[in-house]
């Protein structure tokens, strides 16, 4: 009698090569890789123009404020696609529904809009 967890052997034998390869793989770097350090090549490259101030530096709360919204406007394409693709099997009801949840996402938009948080240089 076959075990039944035969079939899935191809599935263990790929990721018992995975964790090889993601172990021998930085392995062989370090010893083959080459080793020659000076201080122009410990720099960090930033388009070819010298680094100013520090890296430790504050941002604006309006650049955490636009990433924000960059979010919530990508999720809300991410959910307008399956829509999109299922529209007709999905008749009236689910136009409604998404006639719901883009006219919200559009009052928000003119909230922060009206709020002043797009603005850059406020």
């Amino acid at each position: 009698m076959e075990s039944p967890l035969v079939p899935y052997l191809p599935i263990l034998a790929v990721l018992l090569l995975a964790g090889l390869m993601a172990m021998a793989i930085p392995a062989l770097t370090t010893r083959l890789g080459p080793r020659s350090v000076n201080p122009i090549k410990s720099e960090s490259f930033e388009c070819g123009n010298p680094t100013l101030g520090t890296a430790r530096q504050r941002f604006a709360v309006k650049f955490y404020v636009v990433a924000l919204l960059f979010i919530v406007f990508d999720v809300e394409a991410v959910f307008l696609y399956p829509w999109a693709v299922n529209f007709r099997a999905l008749g009236w009801f689910g136009y409604g529904t998404m006639l719901m949840f883009a006219s919200t996402l559009v009052m928000g938009l003119v909230y922060i809009w009206k709020k002043g948080a797009l603005e850059w240089e406020s």
